[in-house]
């Protein structure tokens, strides 16, 4: 199968490439100079000339501040960039799998979010990511809306400062011996390359629609802390953060667990629990590179 990966070089984007590739897939990878997401005739020329069977939608404006600081920027290119391509993926008759996000929702839930539940952002980048799904929904039947939540994987994440939260805790660790992290904020640790497989798995469905997609169970930014050095044997104090000692520039949600309730039924979830997705991450980011032999 033909498939566009869009966002290629990002966290994510570099782990479906490889996800893709690993299924037998001929795999185009695109990245943000060879295609504008907002731009609609970027978009139609990038994709006719690859003439795709499914389009793989991971790029965005991430960086939750400088949305709230450019709201009109963010919604060009999370909102109308996906209705760009979108319309594009009717067109070619390709299936559309574009990625969301957690912060569709308030948080103020105390379970894990279904996909029937009320989406109510909190900020400007969670309402540009919903627009998004509306607009992916309303244009192309052929689609697939994927949510995750806690995303970490081994490429870096520029909206992120290039370094994830176990990479960022490890990092820290080491430098201070001591770290301090909340517990009243819940997720779903998950990383990029399950995720990754996810997404191939379910690309070879036809269950159209929307999904929540994340490892399984939860736990708070501290509990998360606290595995990541026992599972890499660091020695660290680990501190609850005091309630307003790091305090948010952007309102978001403090509990944004999903439940993969549409998978399941469909018989189409991968997931474990993200105690395992998380030691998989670590004994692959520990694994020695090949020895190049030169002739």
């Amino acid at each position: 199968m033909k498939i566009a990966v869009i966002g290629a070089n990002g966290q994510l984007g570099s782990d479906l490439v490889a996800a893709f590739a690993a299924n037998g897939d001929s795999v185009q990878p695109l990245t943000h100079s060879d295609i504008e997401i907002s731009d609609p005739d970027s978009v139609a020329r990038a994709l006719e000339a690859i003439q795709p069977q499914v389009i793989v939608n991971t790029a965005a404006m991430h960086h939750v501040e400088n949305c709230e600081r450019d709201p009109v920027k963010a919604f060009q290119i999370n909102a109308v960039g996906a209705r760009n391509l979108a319309f594009e993926s009717r067109q070619l008759g390709a299936v559309l799998m574009h990625v969301s996000t957690d912060y569709v929702f308030d948080g103020e839930k105390d379970q894990p979010y279904v996909e029937e539940d009320v989406p109510r952002p909190l900020n400007a980048y969670g309402i540009s990511k919903l627009a998004a799904e509306h607009f992916v929904r309303a244009t192309t039947a052929r689609h697939f809306v994927i949510r995750s939540s806690g995303l970490y994987g081994t490429s870096l994440c520029r909206a992120k400062g290039g370094v994830n939260f176990v990479e960022l805790m490890l990092k820290l660790a080491n430098e201070r011996g001591e770290v301090k992290v909340v517990d009243s904020e819940f997720v779903t640790p998950t990383s990029t390359a399950e995720l990754a497989r996810q997404i191939v798995r379910l690309s070879r469905s036809e269950c159209y629609g929307l999904y929540h997609a994340t490892a399984e169970g939860s736990c708070s930014w501290y509990e998360f802390a606290r595995e990541i050095f026992v599972a890499t044997n660091t020695p660290c104090r680990v501190l609850v953060a005091g309630p307003n000692e790091f305090p948010a520039k952007v309102p978001r949600p403090k509990y944004s667990v999903l439940e993969n309730r549409a998978l399941k039924s469909q018989q189409l979830n991968i997931f474990r629990p993200w105690q395992e997705g998380l030691h998989a991450y670590l004994a692959k980011r520990n694994k020695p590179a090949p020895l190049q032999v030169n002739a």
